[in-house]
Order: structure tokens, then C-alpha cells, then sequence
């Protein structure tokens, strides 16, 4: 190994030279910097971890388009009712918080099922960690919060839409 201030690959010939001089019979061979080696002997886990985070992004997005789709398929079984509510006196901010309420419940039950799910299955993945324990509370608070922050706001669009249910088109319906 030799330590260089400037571009290491530069200096291959030189040290071959040195090398040569001291001992013309040694083999000088597969030269590379010490970062290329370091990226070699993790690639095997670099490769295992984004192919990791692209199925966990994968997975993100198909329960949030998911959870989208049944809010999204309950508030349109609910206009009747939501247009009854809104021509009895309902604000829209209380149809707002109902349908988020029932998005809520939902998130909340999920995230606990996954979370008791996460425990129960991190020694599965405790070999493709590096520097974090498999039961980093720091990491599940972080992962819940983004779940429930994606899963609000999937369940947030048909809360709008559902708030603008106009009470006489509603009415007319049935």
C-alpha cells in the first residue's frame, strides 16, 4: 500500500520503478485506489440495499395508491350521506374530519400490525445492518411516522373531495 497527497493512479509507474529496483523478481498487480477496493467488498451489500429501497419505495407507493383507492371507494358509497349531513347543517370541516377519522382508524391498526410484524422478522435483516440495531427505536419512529404521513394524506384527497359534496346533487342521487 502507499499513501499519496495526489492522484494515486498517476504514481503507478513510479512505484512500479521503486518496487522493480528493490526486488526486480516481485509481481506488481491489480493496482487500484483504496477506495475502489472498499467499494468492492461492499457491493454485494450496496446492491443488496438498493434493490432494498427501491421494493420499500415500490411497496410505499402501492399502499398509498392502495389506501387511496378504498377511502376514495367509500366516500363515493357515502355522497347520499354526506350530502344529508351537509343540507342538515354539517360543516364541511366535520365531514373533513370523519372521513379522516375513518382514514385514521385504518393507519392506526395497520401501523401497529406492522409494527408488532417488524419486530417479529428483524432477525431476519439484523446481517444486512450496519451501525444501526435491528430494533433502533429511533428508525421505527421514523418509519411509522412517515407511514402514517403518506397514509394521511392518501386518505386526506378523498376527504376533500368528500367536502365538497353539493347537498342537492347529493339528494337528487337516489
Amino acid at each position: 500500500m502507499v499513501r499519496a497527497t495526489q492522484d494515486p493512479t498517476g504514481l503507478v509507474a513510479d512505484i512500479r520503478q521503486i518496487v522493480h529496483s528493490i526486488d526486480p523478481n516481485q509481481p506488481i498487480g491489480d493496482v487500484r485506489t483504496m477506495e475502489s477496493a472498499a467499494a468492492e467488498s461492499v457491493a454485494p451489500q450496496r446492491l443488496t440495499m438498493t434493490v432494498s429501497m427501491l421494493f420499500a419505495a415500490l411497496a410505499l407507493v402501492l399502499a398509498m395508491v392502495g389506501l387511496y383507492g378504498v377511502i376514495s371507494y367509500s366516500v363515493a358509497q357515502r355522497t347520499h350521506e354526506f350530502g344529508v349531513r351537509v343540507a342538515l347543517g354539517a360543516a364541511r370541516r366535520d365531514i373533513l374530519k370523519l372521513v379522516l377519522g375513518q382514514g385514521s382508524r385504518v393507519i392506526l391498526v395497520g401501523v401497529g400490525m406492522g409494527i408488532l410484524g417488524a419486530l417479529a422478522l428483524t432477525r431476519f435483516v439484523s446481517s444486512l445492518l450496519f451501525g444501526v440495531k435491528p430494533t433502533d427505536p429511533l428508525t421505527f419512529l421514523g418509519v411509522t411516522l412517515l407511514l402514517i404521513a403518506v397514509a394521511l394524506l392518501a386518505s386526506y384527497i378523498p376527504a376533500r373531495r368528500a367536502t365538497k359534496v353539493d347537498p342537492l346533487v347529493a339528494l337528487r342521487y337516489e
